[in-house]
């Protein structure tokens, strides 16, 4: 195995394609292909799935681009280390969030003290969230309610109650809060399996032997306010994350405290990382 080699994989694994690897790092298709070629047939093992369209990993290649994106991070800290230790902090912040709204602010203020560093934020579910930091495709997760054990490193934002919500007029005149068990009679608009919301209020309706059944399941937080506010049924969400939207309201459920914390995290084999100590260091106030 040459370090050459392993490059040329992990590049056309990165771009998705050899033509795309090789205008990235200004070499030619060929010298990459042959580089790939001979990794294979050096160690007998298919990487990539070739046909018209392009490439695809396979499941091994799939592994070993998990291996070579740690192995190049920590190439990466390695040359951070030997350089000026004033140099400033570039490269990229990949964010992803179950709502934008719990890190708004800790983005503003992280764009004015590091503005060489590219910065992408997207959103996802619990699962999603902890399967792209795992995967190394992305740095920072923001999540509700977890328990990171030793693999993440976390930072508490707080927490708030969870809440129903309806469009304006949805509910007859002169209720204006549910229990559980009234939910049994409503359109519910439940979000995907992997949301934590979901999971704490079916949780919390099994301890009080009820159960509630979606009439209609949707995919992210956005699509789900959408359907709401169409007049669908009721939905639920934290009230942090519940926005000034004109056109719905908040149905406070009496019967339970459901709260959602929001936790900020990272991969803890990844703490050394300079873009992710600097965001983390920001959002907990210690000077970088």
């Amino acid at each position: 195995m040459r370090y050459s080699q392993i490059k040329a994989f992990h590049n056309v694994a990165k771009y998705g394609g050899f033509s795309r690897a090789a205008e990235a790092i200004f070499q030619t298709q060929p010298a990459l292909s042959e580089q790939v070629r001979r990794l294979e047939q050096d160690h007998d093992i298919l990487l990539f799935h070739r046909d018209k369209k392009g490439v695809q990993l396979t499941s091994a290649g799939e592994h070993l681009f998990l291996l070579t994106k740690q192995f190049f991070e920590v190439e990466q800290q390695v040359e951070e280390y030997l350089s000026e230790s004033g140099a400033a902090i570039e490269g990229q912040l990949r964010i992803i969030a179950d709502s934008a709204h719990h890190v708004t602010d800790h983005l503003s203020r992280f764009r004015r003290r590091y503005p060489n560093v590219f910065v992408s934020l997207r959103t996802g579910n619990t699962t999603e969230i902890l399967n792209e930091l795992r995967t190394f495709n992305a740095e920072i997760g923001i999540v509700g309610s977890i328990d990171p054990g030793h693999e993440f490193t976390a930072v508490d934002l707080g927490a708030t109650k969870i809440t129903a919500f309806s469009v304006k007029g949805y509910l007859p005149r002169g209720i204006d809060s549910l229990s559980l068990k009234d939910l049994k009679n409503e359109q519910l608009v439940f979000r995907e399996p992997g949301s934590k919301t979901r999971q704490k209020l079916e949780e919390e309706a099994r301890k009080k032997k009820i159960t509630l059944t979606p009439a209609l399941e949707v995919e992210g937080r956005e699509a789900m306010r959408e359907v709401v506010a169409a007049g669908t049924g009721i939905g639920f969400v934290s009230e942090a994350e519940f926005g000034n939207d004109s056109r719905l309201v908040k149905i406070p459920l009496r019967d339970t405290t459901l709260s959602m914390s929001e936790t900020m995290v990272h991969l803890a084999t990844r703490r050394d990382v300079r873009v992710i100590r600097a965001f983390m260091d920001l959002t907990t106030g210690t000077t970088v």
